[in-house]
C-alpha cells in the first residue's frame, strides 16, 4: 500500500487558494505614518475626554483604523485608546454615543470589542464593560453589525 499521497501539499496544486493580500486592499500609508497617525489620534482623544466629549473621542479614534501587516504598534495603541474611551463612558450615555457614530464606525467598534474580548487579562480590558458596549451597540446597529465585523478581512 502506497502512503506517499499523504505527504503531498494539495494547496500547492489548488488554483483557488487565496492569499491574504488578495482579500483586501493594503493600507496605502507607510507603517511609520500609521503609527504617527495613531499617536495623533490618541492625543486628540485625550483632549476630547478631558472636555467630556465621549462621542467625539470615539468617533475620532474609529476613523480610518490601522489594518494590515507591519502596523502592530499602531493597532495596539489604537486598541488601548478605544478601551480608555469605553472605560471612561458612563453606562447611561452609551446608547447616545453609539447612535452618534456612523455605520462604518459602529462596525469598527464591534471589531474592537471582539478584539478586546479575545485578549483576557490584557491591560484594563474589563469583560463586563465590553459586553455592556456589545449589548448597546447590537441594540442600535442590529445583528448585521456583528456579521459585517466577523466577515471583514481587514483586522484591526
Amino acid at each position: 500500500m502506497d502512503v506517499n499521497f499523504r505527504k503531498i501539499d494539495i494547496d500547492a496544486y489548488d488554483e483557488d487558494v487565496i492569499s491574504e493580500g488578495e482579500l483586501y486592499e493594503a493600507d496605502p500609508r507607510d507603517p511609520g505614518q500609521v503609527l504617527e497617525d495613531a499617536k495623533a489620534k490618541a492625543a486628540a482623544v485625550r483632549s476630547s475626554l478631558s472636555k467630556g466629549d465621549m462621542a467625539g473621542a470615539l468617533g475620532t479614534i474609529l476613523d480610518s483604523p490601522p489594518f494590515g501587516a507591519n502596523v502592530e504598534d499602531a493597532k495596539n495603541l489604537t486598541l488601548q485608546t478605544v478601551v480608555t474611551v469605553l472605560n471612561s463612558t458612563k453606562s447611561a450615555d452609551i446608547p447616545n454615543v453609539v447612535k452618534s457614530l456612523t455605520p462604518e464606525a459602529q462596525d469598527t467598534l464591534m471589531k474592537y470589542l471582539y478584539k478586546g474580548m479575545a485578549m483576557p487579562g490584557w491591560g484594563d480590558v474589563s469583560g463586563s464593560v465590553l459586553l455592556g458596549w456589545h449589548e448597546k451597540l447590537t441594540d442600535v446597529a442590529g445583528t448585521g453589525c456583528i456579521v459585517r465585523a466577523m466577515t471583514d478581512h481587514r483586522l484591526v
